[in-house]
Formats: C-alpha cells, structure tokens, sequence
C-alpha cells in the first residue's frame, strides 16, 4: 500500500486531530487553505483521497535539497502538482506533504513555501 499523509498541521505545530507535533519552520508563512488557489484546493482534496492525480510526477519524494522545509528523513516529504490554467507544462506551483501530515503550498517551483492552516 502506498504512503498516505496524516491529518493536516495548525500553525502552532499541533497536527490537527492526531496530536502529533510537526516542526514548523521558524518565521514560516502560513496560507489558509480557502485563500489557495481553486485549484490547490483540488489538489489537496486529491492527497487526501489517495488521487488519482493528473501527472505522473506526482506523489514521488520531494528531496528538499532547497533546504526551506524541516530537515526529515528521505522519503518524509511528497510533491503533487497544483494545475496552472493556460500552461503547456506542469506549471511552478506544487503543494508538498509531510508524513505527519503537513501541507506546504509553493508557487514558485520550491524557491518559497508556505505552510497550509485548515
């Protein structure tokens, strides 16, 4: 069976109905799930149904080789793509999962995140 991401993170680190805590990264940006974009918000509906998701790439480790999310063990974080409307590729803009269940949205192709409150 596959990687499932667990419930999502509040800003102050609490993993929503989980009780876990996730590092947040200090000074992290927070973007509310209503103010994503409409089609970020398919795309989180998406991870959390397990997909089908529209690109292949999607659902593969995401390395954070740029060093802006919390340093985990390889495998901890996962990419999916959020569609860019009138793009011929798969556009900048990605949501990354943590297996603690934290979402971290970029439309920027991983120069900036910020962390998703539900």
């Amino acid at each position: 069976m596959g990687w499932t991401p667990a419930a999502p993170v509040t800003e102050q680190g609490a993993s929503a109905g989980t009780g876990n805590q996730a590092d947040i990264p200090t000074g992290a940006n927070v973007i509310n799930v209503g103010d994503l974009p409409a089609e970020g918000r398919t795309t989180l509906g998406l991870i959390k149904s397990g997909g089908p998701y529209p690109y292949s790439k999607d659902s593969t480790v995401f390395s954070n080789y740029e060093g802006l999310l919390p340093a985990k063990p390889g495998g901890y974080y996962h990419e999916y793509t959020v569609v860019t409307p009138g793009s011929p590729d798969r556009g900048a803009r990605r949501i990354v999962a943590g297996s603690s269940g934290e979402y971290y949205y970029t439309d920027d192709h991983y120069r900036s995140f910020k962390l998703i409150r539900e």
